[in-house]
């Protein structure tokens, strides 16, 4: 029987009941948080919390992100994805509440601790509904979907929490907000709860085990390289504004025009490579991402004009143009039944070792951008060669 158009569709971007919900709950919970957490910095120093508090808040969704990434896989592991996204949800929702009900700097740092790594802690759960729901010739384009809808909230949030910033005042506004980011982590709630259907496979209770053994060699090879790749990353990271705006002299509405075109790159990518990996192997996709990250640092410091800034920021928006394809290699190369906790150990270790790439960005950043940029396009080299070297795909033949 010939399938009818939208069913097409839905095959093509293998948009199964358990991927709509998910990413519904994407949509959701990502708007909520994006138009509430992303001006929480306003929020601390209205309440009087003045600059400390704002490094504190900071210093711990870096923190967190890193440290939520392995409990979140075992939860999912343990409670199955579910049952872990609900209670995800719900640690959420507590840490909205306590933001609302509390005004004071400190209680809205004890909510962000609930909060403000939502998507570190339920990433693995994520990934692991992913790889249970879909088969492996679809999981990229699985994983390509998440990332690309994750961006909508992210465009639409800061608009939405800005304007009640602007209507209400940065103090009322920003409970509005949360306010609003409760109830729509409570509709996400009740919508994941009656739309996924969790797995049933049973594990053997021999295979428990959730140490570095989780980690076979090939993805030990694929976190080596991926470690060095995002030191290349995160070095120039929080220079690249300061590059831009203070040094080069362009307005700071025409570097979050930069940030746009590198958004909006990146969505028009995700589609088509997600197609084209899941039809072939993983490898040359990986290794071309890796590419991108490691020439964008090059690209910005040779560029002196908004212009040569706007080919320099489509470059970063190319680097996820094989993210996704990552994400799906880890799910693949991970041990059956084990996928979760292995992704979070994978998270966990990577996070925790390159969160020391920004303290030795700002040493090499205090020498010279020069010497900040050039030392993350060698760290950026080295990850990708040894990706090329070391680096493993499943055959086509595994991945169908």
């Amino acid at each position: 029987m010939k399938l009818k158009p939208h069913r097409k569709i839905a095959d093509f971007l293998g948009l199964k009941k358990n991927i709509v919900a998910l990413l519904s709950m994407v949509i959701l919970v990502g708007l909520g948080e994006h138009m509430a957490e992303r001006f929480l910095p306003l929020y601390l120093v209205a309440l009087g919390g003045g600059a400390l508090s704002v490094g504190l808040l900071n210093g711990l969704d870096n923190l967190l992100s890193a440290l939520y990434s392995f409990p979140g896989g075992y939860a999912s592991d343990k409670l199955g994805y579910k049952r872990a996204l609900l209670l995800f949800n719900l640690l959420a929702m507590t840490g909205y509440a306590v933001v609302i009900l509390f005004p004071y700097w400190q209680a809205a740092i004890l909510g962000a601790i609930l909060f403000v790594s939502w998507t570190a802690i339920s990433l693995p759960a994520t990934m692991d509904m992913v790889s249970t729901v879909l088969p492996k010739n679809k999981r990229t384009m699985g994983v390509s979907l998440h990332s690309l809808v994750r961006r909508i909230p992210m465009a639409l949030g800061p608009m939405i929490g800005g304007a009640l910033i602007g209507a209400f005042g940065e103090t009322d506004g920003l409970r509005y907000a949360f306010i609003a980011a409760l109830i729509l982590a409570g509709v996400s709630l009740v919508a994941q709860q009656m739309m996924i259907e969790d797995r049933v496979e049973k594990k053997n209770d021999s295979s428990q085990h959730y140490g570095l053994t989780l980690l076979n060699a090939p993805l030990r090879n694929l976190l080596a390289s991926d470690i060095l790749v995002r030191f290349c990353e995160q070095i120039p990271y929080a220079f690249a504004v300061i590059w831009c705006v203070n040094i080069n002299q362009i307005s700071p509405f025409q570097f979050g025009v930069l940030t746009a075109i590198e958004m909006t790159t990146a969505m028009l990518v995700y589609i088509p490579v997600a197609y084209l990996a899941d039809k072939s192997t993983k490898k040359p996709f990986v290794i071309t991402t890796f590419i991108f990250f490691t020439i964008f640092p090059l690209a910005l410091l040779f560029s002196k004009s908004f212009w040569t800034m706007v080919i320099a920021f489509v470059l970063r928006g190319l680097k996820e143009f094989g993210e996704p394809t990552r994400k799906a290699l880890i799910m693949d190369l991970a041990p059956e039944g084990r996928k979760a906790p292995a992704f979070g150990l994978y998270y966990l270790i990577r996070d925790v070792i390159v969160s020391f790439a920004a303290f030795g960005g700002a040493f090499l950043w205090m020498i010279s951008p020069a010497a900040n940029f050039f030392a993350a396009f060698g760290f950026g080299v080295l990850g990708t060669l040894y990706f090329v070297l070391f680096g493993r795909d499943l055959s086509r033949e595994a991945a169908a």
